[in-house]
């Protein structure tokens, strides 16, 4: 009975059961030259449910992923869903501080760890004593015996005993970057994330034939979503570990992709790839592109680079599964700079402080509401409280809808520069540099001026052996932005300081500068 009441609920590992009845001897998974069917998948994930439960994890238990990006990412997701325990993803770019404390917080009492890894871990054991067991994958050298072995674990045939669970119980927590404070676990439930895989497919027109490539980090919400919309299609999904384009190229072309995910900064490293011309990159149909702000020039290159693919700009948070709208092929330019329309379940609203709706072109705070908004941050009422003020989500994001409801995201609300009582947004500052032929990457913030407040700061990062001076820049945003809006300063970097979601820290540059104000004062 409770297997046929778990068949109405919109649970994560119902994704894979259905799959595998409907495509039992196809390919879901590769990496490397391992290529796993999802009858295998779904037998490797019942066995792992099954150990699970026998280690004690039960309903609820947390248990924790510091892994890189391959088929076990995906057999610890499902079996940790099929038991009713909740996965931490963890990223494993973190200080080992920084892990101590997402283990801490998430009370989690088991992880799943790579080998390389484990030696991080180990600094900070004696300081996480709500943590159990510990996994270890790719355990050739194991060295301490008291740790399990992932692979000796498939020796032996466990069946998990099913649990009672509804769609609205916990599946995941994700812990937001930390850009003010402490990192924030947003709860995300089965519903959550399923619903999030069929509006992703829904809207992207996704099918059962789809061939993707999974290049961003399965620790972040936006690599999970990626796997749980092709593996609900039933179609196939192929792992990198790490970003490298030459890599990425071969792929496309050897593997015959249909669907990429990447953010913007990786779409441009790969596009400037020397070698990109002699790859086949014709079987692409679906290039989605998030995380961060594309640029419209971008976008160009994009459309005209991949001549049989439609690019999909999407914009969401980790808190909203992630995806909340997407700006479809039909409009990439005579939108330009939109971030389209609400997905399908996602209800969306433009306000002001008071939560008042603004008129159309008005810029105000987008909120959400719908079943892709997250439950909670975990063991934090308050923060829970102020980000659902008057019964919605609030992004903390400033857009402008139009007269047709289209989206454009004006920037953070915490990035606005108010510059002798302007409000300046330095995304717009952003676009005007990218149009520039000799720029590759540009971050504007404000800094600290003791005339007007704030000022104008741009970090740039040239493309290479093209040079550029600092009046160069300024002259460039004088013909295109009004006068108060352009840089006062510039700086130029080899690279900009990014999140693993391929965000630009601007909290980076803040502190890099405050540290220089303090210097010469």
């Amino acid at each position: 009975m409770i297997d046929f009441i778990r068949s109405r609920q919109l649970l994560v590992d119902q994704m894979l059961d259905r799959s595998t009845r409907r495509f039992p001897d196809k390919v879901a998974l590769v990496n490397n030259d391992m290529c796993v069917t999802y009858e295998e998948l779904h037998n490797r994930v019942n066995s792992f449910a099954g150990w699970l439960q026998s280690k004690g994890i039960q309903k609820g238990d947390k248990v924790a992923l510091l892994l890189f990006n391959g088929i076990e990412y995906a057999e610890c997701l499902y079996a940790i869903a099929k038991v009713g325990a909740v996965a931490v993803t963890i990223n494993f770019r973190l200080q080992p501080s920084e892990i101590e404390y997402i283990l801490t917080n998430s009370e989690s009492k088991m992880i799943v760890i790579d080998s390389n890894l484990v030696s991080t871990l180990e600094t900070i054991m004696d300081c996480i004593p709500n943590l159990e067991d510990i996994v270890v994958v790719d355990d050739n050298n194991l060295h301490n015996h008291s740790y399990y072995s992932y692979q000796q674990i498939f020796t032996n045939v466990y069946t998990p005993v099913l649990v009672e669970l509804e769609d609205d119980d916990d599946f995941l927590i994700v812990y937001t970057s930390g850009t003010t404070g402490k990192p924030k676990g947003a709860v995300l439930t089965h519903k959550n994330v399923y619903l999030n895989a069929m509006n992703y497919s829904l809207e992207f027109g996704l099918t059962k034939d789809e061939v993707q490539l999974i290049t961003t980090p399965m620790f972040h919400i936006g690599g999970i979503s990626a796997l749980s919309m092709v593996i609900l299609m039933g179609g196939r999904s192929v792992f990198h570990d790490k970003f490298d384009p030459e890599r990425v190229l071969e792929t496309y072309e050897t593997k015959k992709i249909t669907y990429s995910f990447m953010v913007p900064s990786m779409w441009n490293m790969l596009l400037e790839h020397p070698k990109f011309a002699e790859f086949d990159v014709t079987s692409l149909r679906v290039l989605c592109t998030a995380a961060a702000s594309t640029p419209l020039e971008l976008k160009k290159r994009l459309i005209k680079h991949f001549p049989n693919a439609g690019v999909f700009d999407t914009y969401g948070q980790t808190e909203t599964s992630p995806g909340t709208t997407t700006l479809k092929p039909t409009d990439s330019l005579n939108k330009s700079g939109s971030v389209g329309l609400s997905f399908t379940n996602v209800e969306i609203r433009v306000v002001d402080e008071q939560m008042n709706d603004v008129a159309p072109g008005q810029v105000g705070e987008i909120i959400f509401r719908g079943p892709t908004v997250m439950k909670e941050y975990y063991k934090n009422p308050d923060a829970t409280a102020e980000a659902f003020r008057g019964g919605w989500l609030h992004s903390g994001d400033l857009v402008v809808a139009d007269e047709e409801g289209y989206i454009s995201v004006v920037d953070r609300k915490k990035d606005m520069v108010i510059s002798g009582g302007e409000n300046i947004y330095p995304k717009e500052i952003e676009e005007v540099l990218y149009t520039h032929p000799d720029i590759l990457d540009a971050a504007v913030i404000g800094v600290p001026d003791p005339k007007w407040g704030e000022t104008i700061k741009a970090f740039i990062v040239l493309r290479n052996g093209k040079s550029l001076s600092k009046q160069d820049v300024i002259n460039y945003c004088s013909d295109k932005i009004a006068s108060y809006k352009k840089p006062r300063h510039v700086e130029f970097l080899d690279e900009l300081p990014r999140n693993a979601a391929g965000k630009i820290l601007k909290t980076v540059l803040r502190e890099e500068e405050l540290r220089n104000v303090s210097k010469q004062a």
